[in-house]
């Protein structure tokens, strides 16, 4: 099943994408955009590596294309609490994800006006020293046309503000052949008011090699939600390029989302990869992150520097 935004039927409904298949060398665009959710596979491993530490913090916000006084949300920024688990669904079960600084890094991908109702897609700021870089599945985004980004949105607001894609980093094997296993992209995004997303909401670290029994925290936005879900389980081997987690009603919209490693709090998959990311809402897949994503994430790291 493709999980495109569909119609929704309870809180908890709609998933995510595509598969196919390809080579490794990297590409940038900045020009057209895709309503498509999609998820490839790449080669699990067994040993954990960072690619970059990071940092956390909060501010901004605006609609569709913002200008300077536009994007500027709140004078201060708004207060996150810490981390807290007790708010958090039992492992193995969907539920509305708590207000945290990492669910603040989670945000919706959308294209128009404004996220509510057109929000199609998950995505996530990544660590980077420019500070301006997040991470999605490939099948989220075919160029950076009018493409915008809400982390934290719920409820009609974007308390950190809207922030405008300007580049897109793919693998030549998604853009030339669709490879299921390369279906991951890194965005960078524009400043609000002179600054950086991470300097607002703060950002995950990259996570390469990691054991495909990790457990991970879940998130994505189905696509006529107006909040943002979690799921917490165990991580297994779907195949040498493919990690599968079972949670239940991830449907269309969460592609993209990432999977947040609970042991060292990285960033090790993004729903997408095989079956776009699942033909069913209980079942989610990821490309596995290794030489292939961290070969991607240095270009977008050179190129900002």
């Amino acid at each position: 099943m493709n999980r495109r935004p569909l119609a929704l039927t309870t809180l908890l409904i709609l998933g995510t994408a595509a598969a196919i298949a390809g080579a490794t060398t990297i590409t940038s665009e900045t020009t057209a955009f895709g309503h498509h959710i999609a998820a490839a596979p790449s080669r699990g491993a067994t040993t954990q590596a960072a690619v970059v530490p990071a940092p956390a913090a909060k501010t901004p916000q605006s609609q569709g294309a913002p200008d300077e006084s536009s994007a500027a949300g709140p004078s201060s920024p708004t207060a996150v609490p810490t981390d807290l688990p007790s708010l958090r669904p039992a492992p193995g079960t969907t539920g509305i994800a708590p207000v945290t600084d990492e669910s603040s890094r989670v945000g919706a991908l959308y294209s128009g006006s404004g996220p509510s109702g057109n929000h199609f897609c998950t995505a996530s700021v990544l660590h980077s020293g420019s500070r301006n870089l997040l991470l999605t599945a490939a099948h989220c985004a075919s160029s950076t046309d009018n493409l915008y980004f809400a982390p934290g949105y719920r409820n009609g607001q974007s308390p950190f503000g809207t922030w405008q894609v300007t580049k897109l980093y793919q693998t030549t094997g998604w853009t030339q052949n669709g490879n299921q296993d390369e279906d991951f992209a890194i965005l960078q995004v524009a400043q609000i008011n002179g600054r950086s997303i991470e300097d607002v909401v703060g950002a995950n670290n990259l996570g390469l090699n990691v054991d495909f029994g990790a457990q991970v925290r879940l998130y994505g936005y189905p696509a006529n939600t107006e909040a943002p879900i979690l799921c917490t389980n165990d991580t297994t081997r779907q195949n040498d390029h493919q990690r599968r987690i079972d949670c239940p009603a991830f449907p269309g919209g969460t592609s993209g989302g990432p999977w947040i490693d609970t042991d060292t709090s990285q960033v090790i998959g993004v729903i997408g990869g095989y079956q776009q990311g699942g033909d069913t809402d209980d079942i989610s897949y990821s490309a596995t992150f290794e030489k292939t994503i961290g070969d991607l994430y240095q270009q977008a790291v050179a190129d900002n520097t």
